[in-house]
């Protein structure tokens, strides 16, 4: 089995989210994508998030119909902060004996503050990469994102177009569709009582409308 891990805040899910989780099935030839919606993101502790239960409902609204995309609740089941690298350990736990390759999706952006995440250099060698660029992105290595010492363990890889590591995992860089979508900015129009129409799934938009989200009390 080849899975894609993304995840993310979803605060809310929108259009680019779903175009990228498409087009990485198609780069890697996925079986299926897992949204894992982070519960308590250690990077927005003291940000105001929506309650998860309604982040989870927009994603279950957005997904459904596409058989190679599904929802986890992992990150919130666990409890305490969400951690990718426990996340990751989790599922290939769970999956240990059907095969599983797993491959962690992020943005570029994300990327770039690796080392700031909890046990980064573990998390690199658990499961592969995949990181998805702009157009126009200059990928000047992994040396001037890691630590020259652990970014030395990886040697490029002609033949996958990819940083192959230690334990055989790779880190990925793709150019994906750019959709300049933000959840943030879409949280913002929802908040002036702008319209929101064709940045999320219609589902969507009327799951914000029906329960007022992201409007001021």
């Amino acid at each position: 089995m080849k899975w894609g891990l993304f995840g993310g805040t979803f605060d809310p899910i929108h259009i680019g989210h779903l175009r990228c989780a498409e087009e990485m099935i198609e780069l890697f030839d996925l079986n299926r994508i897992v949204f894992v919606p982070a519960a308590r993101p250690p990077h927005k502790i003291n940000a105001a998030i929506t309650p998860f239960y309604h982040r989870e409902q927009m994603i279950r609204l957005a997904i459904e119909g596409n058989p190679s995309f599904s929802f986890s609740d992992v990150e919130n089941r666990r409890g305490g902060t969400s951690y990718s690298v426990e996340t990751v350990e989790y599922v290939l736990d769970k999956y240990r004996l059907e095969n599983l390759d797993l491959y962690f999706i992020l943005g570029q952006d994300a990327f770039h503050a690796i080392r700031t995440w909890k046990d980064w250099e573990r998390l690199l060698v658990l499961c592969n990469f995949t990181v998805m660029t702009r157009p126009g992105y200059d990928n000047q290595g992994l040396g001037a994102i890691l630590t020259e010492a652990f970014a030395s363990r990886f040697t490029y890889d002609e033949s996958i177009r990819g940083f192959r590591g230690p334990t055989g995992k790779a880190i990925y860089f793709r150019e994906v569709t750019f959709l300049d979508i933000s959840s943030s900015k879409i949280r913002q129009r929802a908040k002036e009582g702008k319209a929101i129409q064709y940045l999320v799934p219609d589902e969507v938009r009327h799951y914000v409308i029906k329960n007022s989200l992201y409007r001021e009390a």
